[in-house]
């Protein structure tokens, strides 16, 4: 995990924006090869850029508006978002324990993370809607129903409010 944090430090760069001043010689865009002759420039990996080519190699965003870092692997230029649906950490599923990809949305419970089509009651399967009540015992996923059944079982009479 510290090499994973160490090598993903590599791949970020901060994004300065600075303002030209006038009496300057114009810089040469790091995109577009021309000069920058606009009020404001963006500093980036060592280089200087005009405010629109500065942008995600993916969604095209323009890195300047969308923070101060910039990733950069295999030779591209990315934001956050697309630099770790490309390149981040994959986990596994708590309840399949199938790979799940840095792209792929997951559902969490604590520590626990799911596909979203595993995040489902784990004894009757019902599927949960965002917004619908589940219970984590013993790292097992339960919706009330069963989680209240389990409960009587044991002896305890779960409280109504």
């Amino acid at each position: 995990m510290e090499g994973e944090r160490a090598a993903a430090a590599r791949n970020v760069s901060s994004i300065q924006m600075l303002s030209v001043q006038p009496d300057t010689k114009p810089k040469g865009c790091a995109g577009c090869n021309r000069k920058i002759k606009d009020r404001y420039l963006l500093k980036a990996l060592d280089k200087y850029w005009h405010e629109d080519c500065l942008k995600c190699a993916c969604c095209d965003c323009r890195l300047g508006e969308v923070g101060s870092t910039l990733y950069t692997k295999a030779n591209l230029i990315l934001c956050r978002r697309d630099y770790l649906r490309l390149f981040g950490v994959t986990g596994n599923c708590a309840a399949c324990s199938k790979l799940i990809p840095a792209f792929e949305m997951v559902m969490r419970a604590k520590d626990n993370v799911y596909h979203l089509d595993c995040f489902a009651c784990q004894l009757c399967n019902q599927r949960f809607c965002v917004g619908d009540k589940f219970f984590l015992k013993n790292n097992m996923i339960l919706c009330q129903t069963d989680y209240e059944e389990g409960l009587m079982k044991e002896g305890y009479a779960p409280q109504v409010r």
